[in-house]
């Protein structure tokens, strides 16, 4: 058996870093690869893809170079690891994401945690997201925005990856949520997320694609719906979502680059939903659904 994995390194600014991180990790199989933007000792920021699998070298620098241009494509280096545990060691250099009164964190990072703070703990081995990525953390923002104005007790999270977004309203609402992907390994990677961080029996967890599942039905209408995925599939579940939101309800709406924004505000607005508000993170927009009150709802 082979006993190297596959390192890919690219030193370069903040920005490039993190727009390439999240465009790798939408574009590249989680199954065998695990990318992460961070700020090193040396104040520089880059961006790390390890491999379990050797990738193939012309399409990776192709990917780099739609992202990031040419000058970095021809930049990155491609280089053997000894055998390790990879995707901790991707990500073991990532620094605590804070969001609000959200503190996301590797166990190493434990201390870090302030008083006030709502500590959310991801296992580094389980590359399914880590808060660093524009789209989740705009979701956070748009929870923190709504948690401060109302108290919501019914939570829907579509597409929930490591389920941070799931674990962060379990314990800022202490309310019941719902949480399902498509992906099965997904799902199985954000229910022991929601063990490590002690709100397993507030979640509900389903695999599932789109919003047909028992456990997402049964849980309707919700309060606050995020959506974190992207234009196509949140084009696809318009209707639905629309139908399983309560009247004043939200649907926070997310992975969606600038120019597919407007497009989905297109969609939701004709389903008779009203932006709130538009979040945008590194090149990645969140945008805040209001669904309208009927007259008769008052």
């Amino acid at each position: 058996m082979d006993s190297t994995t596959t390192v890919a390194r690219l030193p370069c600014d903040e920005q490039t870093a993190r727009r390439l991180a999240a465009f790798l990790g939408e574009s590249l199989d989680t199954d065998n690869a695990a990318c992460a933007a961070f700020e090193g000792d040396d104040g520089r920021w880059h961006v790390a893809i390890h491999f379990r699998a050797a990738p193939h070298e012309a399409q990776l620098r192709a990917l780099v170079k739609v992202a990031a241009g040419e000058v970095a494509a021809h930049s990155l280096t491609i280089e053997p690891l000894a055998a390790a545990d990879w995707v901790a060691q991707s990500l073991a250099d990532l620094k605590p994401i804070r969001v609000g009164r959200f503190l996301i964190h590797g166990a190493h990072d434990r201390a870090r945690l302030r008083a006030n703070d709502t500590g959310i703990e991801i296992e580094a081995a389980l590359a399914f997201g880590t808060g660093h990525h524009g789209t989740t953390r705009g979701c956070l923002t748009a929870l923190n925005m709504l948690t401060k104005r109302r108290r919501l007790r019914h939570v829907l999270d579509i597409g929930t990856g490591s389920g941070i977004l799931a674990i962060a309203s379990a314990k800022a609402l202490q309310a019941r949520i719902v949480a399902s992907d498509i992906d099965r390994q997904a799902v199985g990677v954000a229910r022991l997320n929601s063990r490590l961080n002690r709100v397993a029996s507030l979640v509900v967890f389903a695999h599932a694609a789109g919003t047909r599942a028992r456990e997402i039905v049964a849980g309707a209408p919700y309060q606050l719906i995020f959506a974190n995925i992207l234009l196509l599939p949140l084009t696809r579940l318009a209707v639905p979502l629309r139908n399983l939101v309560a009247p004043g309800g939200r649907i926070v709406l997310s992975g969606l680059l600038p120019s597919h924004a407007n497009a989905a505000l297109s969609v939701y607005r004709a389903q008779g939903l009203a932006l709130e508000c538009r979040i945008t993170l590194d090149n990645w927009v969140t945008l805040v659904m209001r669904r309208k009150r009927s007259r008769r709802s008052g």
